[in-house]
């Protein structure tokens, strides 16, 4: 059985991903890419040089762990080193989302606190959890995988200097998208209320408390198993 016709559902959401991040101009041209590891040996891609707004079933692009198309017309998006980068190290992660969001995007080109670091909502808090900046690199290379390294094992989204954001989950590609979303809007509101002043964070209890919820909801911490062990650490190093 071919890989589309097995996995129909999935490549059915995977589409209306791709539409809406066009919709909600989050990718412009070809920007922006997305994978869904559906396999331990088998990720669903975007394929390279076209519009999001655009990419129907038949664009898909299915490849193995090492970046061989096992099915599709298309070549894989040329960010796929990075992808592969992403699920060596993080065997957790199911889907990724690389955008280039525009609130979010302002904050990679600015020199002023990075505050998507720091606690300002709850829901951004234990739904997101920090994003630290990663350095610059030429876009398509293996030295922008290789950037990523270090802040892998412990966080699931990133700020890429100049760039754009990635943001990776346990979950689908929707589910992915909905973090997606949630940082673009906080990223507004803090880009919004530099305007009239500072900005206000939760205090380090509140932030334990959170953690207290993140566990009644069962939601994991971020990053790789076990490399964290509190949401108050994370953010207070504590």
């Amino acid at each position: 059985m071919k890989k589309l016709e097995k996995y129909t559902a999935e490549a059915r959401e995977f589409i209306r991903v791709c539409h809406r991040l066009a919709q909600t101009q989050f990718v412009t041209s070809s920007g922006g890419n997305l994978a869904w590891r559906l396999e331990d040996d088998l990720l669903m891609i975007t394929p390279t040089k076209l519009y999001k707004g655009d990419v129907e079933l038949q664009d898909l692009v299915f490849i193995d762990k090492l970046g061989r198309v096992i099915e599709g017309e298309r070549k894989p998006t040329g960010e796929t080193p990075m992808y592969l980068k992403f699920f060596h190290l993080r065997p957790d992660v199911v889907s990724v989302i690389h955008c280039h969001a525009p609130h979010v995007c302002a904050m990679t080109i600015s020199h002023n606190t990075n505050w998507l670091m720091r606690p300002i909502f709850p829901e951004t808090t234990i739904e997101v959890g920090p994003v630290p900046l990663v350095p610059y690199a030429e876009p398509l290379t293996e030295q922008l995988a290789e950037n990523f390294v270090p802040f892998l094992p412990k966080y699931n989204s990133f700020l890429m200097e100049n760039h754009g954001l990635v943001t990776m989950s346990r979950g689908g590609i929707k589910e992915t998208l909905m973090l997606v979303e949630l940082l673009e809007l906080s990223a507004k509101s803090i880009l919004q209320a530099l305007t009239v002043g500072q900005i206000k964070e939760l205090k380090q209890q509140d932030v334990r408390n959170l953690g207290n919820t993140m566990r009644t909801r069962g939601l994991p911490l971020f990053g790789a198993p076990g490399v964290n062990t509190s949401l108050e650490g994370l953010y207070f190093g504590t």
